[in-house]
């Protein structure tokens, strides 16, 4: 179930397009999973140690419900994801926030969603 669930998570972070972010809690929702932003986190987080065919997912794109960074993370640290959002255009304040009136990605339509949860 988890890992079948990891996949999903990877198949929505991967449609979020450069220069937006989204929540944790916002892909939990898009899979109908509304309480599973944790997991997100942790689907994410498992990315580092999994097959090299996921490491195109942009991680980075997903932040806390506040706009804020909040990844714990040895390997890929606040600092770092902050790095890669503003290689991507995203305005990132020295306390790691996020304006998500302007960099909030709408997510994706229902149609898109089904067709993951579906797979």
């Amino acid at each position: 179930m988890a890992s079948n669930f990891y996949e999903q998570v990877y198949a929505v972070v991967r449609r979020i397009p450069a220069g937006k972010v989204t929540s944790y809690g916002r892909v939990a929702q898009m899979l109908g999973r509304p309480r599973a932003a944790r997991a997100v986190g942790y689907a994410l987080s498992a990315l580092k140690d999994i097959a090299p065919t996921q490491r195109d997912v942009p991680w980075q794109r997903v932040i806390n419900s506040q706009g804020r960074i909040s990844v714990v993370n040895r390997d890929n640290t606040p600092n770092r994801q902050a790095e890669l959002l503003r290689a991507e255009g995203v305005a990132v304040s020295d306390d790691l926030k996020i304006d998500l009136d302007q960099f909030l990605w709408a997510g994706l339509h229902w149609v898109e969603i089904d067709d993951i949860i579906s797979t």
